[in-house]
């Protein structure tokens, strides 16, 4: 790298980086304006136990969300200093094109990329777990303790041929009523297992099935059998029971992949939250080109009115941007739709504009 590149790297990732302590300050100031009467109603809750418990996981979850913003703002921002103090000119002059400028430009975002990569597909997920548990114990309400809790009319496909079936359970004190289990072989029956009352053991990972009884078919005669009392093992837990986009944040990559190829052995129906969710750990860090290009296209110009003109256009494209990606979050969630395609969609839009803008600047 040149003098110049490592400059202006050097103007990229402090920028960046202070762009970042800037946003993060602001978004734990509200989150606590909000949530502070939560804390209050709990008096064993300590400062240091919200500190460590949320707000540490909290700053994490928050600084890989805002690192596309802040790159973006970061790059008009010093961008735009430079055309202003006709840095960018002197550039010019010396026969750089517009390509070799963009140079160090992608050197930081590459980095910012892989950081992101990093934090999205492993750190995140596990940060997530304490700090939705913490959520979960001292600020959702009662509404939301039961959704994530319970579960009601639910049934899953174990194996090729074994399938389960249960009223309800609650996923708190791990029991639940009116279980049943088949097994199947091809559309034949082999046999069914009911129950009144499941119990899940976490020791032992052992079900207890009260008031069961066990119909097994054979060729020519049925058996059935029954009792107040049955341990038996079935492959699946409680945490199986209940289908919500929420836990696949707490999953690292490896284990969030794993958990939907199981799920679709299983004959879950529709796994394109977890897919969402997966999809766009990857979609995001890589929209860091795509947003430094269209950053650094509007700002390499001199306009009349500076920086903040720039900021002005820059932030509204880059909240345009983050809208459209909850839309595509919520579309490509629907069941029977390509979750890839939406989740990606953002990208491939902006990414036309990136491509028009360079074009441009390049003249």
């Amino acid at each position: 790298m040149k003098i110049i590149d490592k400059y202006i790297l050097k103007k990229y990732m402090v920028t960046f980086v202070f762009t970042l302590l800037i946003l993060i300050p602001i978004a734990v100031a509200i989150d606590i304006s909000e949530k502070i009467d939560n804390f209050l109603e709990h008096a064993d809750l300590t400062v240091d136990q919200i500190i460590d418990e949320y707000y540490v996981n909290f700053v994490i979850y928050y600084a890989n969300t805002f690192m596309p913003l802040a790159l973006f703002i970061a790059v008009i921002f010093f961008t735009s200093k430079l055309s202003n103090n006709t840095e960018i000119i002197a550039i010019t002059n010396a026969k750089v094109s517009f390509t070799r400028f963009l140079y160090p430009y992608f050197v930081g975002s590459t980095l910012i990329v892989f950081l992101s990569l990093l934090m999205n597909h492993f750190i995140v997920p596990n940060s997530s777990t304490e700090r939705k548990g913490f959520e979960k114990e001292y600020i959702n309400n009662r509404s939301q303790k039961r959704a994530l809790k319970s579960v009601r009319e639910f049934s899953l496909q174990l194996t090729d041929s074994t399938y389960i079936y249960i009223h309800s359970f609650d996923t708190e004190n791990n029991s639940g009523y009116y279980f049943s289990s088949e097994v199947y072989d091809g559309i034949e029956l082999k046999s069914k297992l009911m129950a009144d009352r499941i119990r899940f053991n976490k020791e032992d990972s052992v079900f207890t099935l009260n008031t069961w009884r066990q119909r097994i078919v054979y060729q020519n005669r049925d058996s059935i059998f029954s009792g107040s009392k049955l341990d038996t093992v079935f492959d699946f837990t409680p945490r199986d029971l209940i289908y919500k986009s929420a836990f696949a944040q707490e999953m690292p990559s490896d284990e969030l992949i794993e958990y939907i190829d199981l799920s679709r052995t299983r004959g879950v129906k529709n796994l394109n939250a977890y897919l969402v969710e997966l999809h766009k750990r990857t979609s995001m860090p890589m929209a860091s080109y795509i947003l430094t290009v269209i950053a650094v296209a509007l700002a390499f110009r001199k306009r009349r009115g500076g920086t903040g003109v720039n900021l002005a256009i820059g932030i509204g494209i880059m909240f345009f941007y983050v809208f459209l990606m909850k839309i595509a979050e919520v579309l490509g969630a629907v069941a029977g739709v390509n979750s890839f395609v939406y989740v990606w969609m953002p990208n491939l839009v902006f990414g036309c504009l990136a491509v028009y803008l360079y074009l441009n600047a390049r003249k």
